[in-house]
């Protein structure tokens, strides 16, 4: 799969928005398909109001715990990242993770859908998601608020740390904003970002962003931390058997469980350290 141009090819199509598609997957795209309407039986869904409209959240961990809001990938609000956020959600002290349903109930179940949903998403809008679930999590128990997220999620957790307010520690996976977007420079809050040595996608979260992210972070004067894993590709995070298969079929074979258990214990470190009362 030639991944490369791909990626190159969806950048230009879609000019300042920060991009993370794998695969034009089609020129006909099915119909997206709606999300269930009942979360998973240890998450709470809950329901936000930014300005004059509203949007479903899902809510797993300790009610007075530290907050972090977890942002999708392209995908939307599916098994992967609900994965990711029961994990935080017992990690250390205990965490209270919310996911912000950017889609609002839509889930891309191939390339094509997820293309599609995330050509179409109000990125200002999406921030403006996050900001209003940052106030969430500290209207209702959380002292101290984090953000994090993977692919475009990553890319929107960095664009965070510019542009949300009362952000106290960002962890972004695999994901750098374009300039249009928001500028790292320009960040906030201590920021922590992760990509693989072998990720194709050519000024999005290939290493070559990833330097220039630490460049620019590093004038920015906060606290900054950029790794690059070896042998891994983009999306290295993800395990569930499901999620593999799917990454597999899009031509990412690799697999470092080292690599996800060394991103992981960082995770927990940096937010540790800014998120403790």
């Amino acid at each position: 799969m030639a991944l490369h141009l791909a990626a190159k090819s969806l950048l230009r199509r879609l000019g300042p928005l920060p991009a993370c598609s794998i695969v034009a997957a089609a020129s006909l795209r099915p119909p997206i398909r709606s999300m269930a309407a009942s979360a998973s039986p240890q998450f709470e869904k809950v329901q936000i109001q930014r300005d004059d409209t509203a949007f479903d959240a899902y809510v797993v961990g300790q009610g007075d715990a530290p907050g972090i809001v977890v942002l999708q990938e392209w995908w939307g609000v599916d098994f992967e990242i609900k994965n990711h956020a029961a994990k935080i959600a017992k990690m250390g002290p205990g965490y209270k993770a919310l996911i912000p349903d950017l889609y609002r109930g839509k889930v891309g179940l191939d390339a094509a859908e997820a293309q599609h949903l995330m050509d179409v998403l109000d990125w200002q809008g999406a921030v403006k998601d996050i900001s209003a679930s940052v106030n969430w999590l500290k209207a209702n128990g959380s002292q101290k608020v984090g953000v994090t997220g993977y692919c475009m999620g990553g890319a929107l957790s960095i664009a965070s740390a510019v542009l949300v307010p009362d952000i106290d520690a960002v962890v972004a996976f695999y994901g750098v904003p374009s300039p249009q977007l928001a500028d790292p420079s320009s960040a906030k809050a201590p920021v922590q970002a992760h990509f693989g040595e072998l990720d194709n996608f050519v000024g999005f979260s290939d290493v070559t962003a990833a330097k220039s992210l630490e460049e620019k972070l590093k004038s920015s004067g906060v606290p900054y931390e950029v790794h690059i894993y070896p042998g891994c590709a983009h999306a290295f995070m993800t395990t569930s058997p499901e999620g593999v298969k799917r990454r597999q079929g899009m031509g990412l074979t690799d697999h470092n469980e080292e690599a996800v258990h060394t991103a992981w214990s960082r995770f927990e470190t940096w937010m540790g350290k800014y998120l403790s009362p």
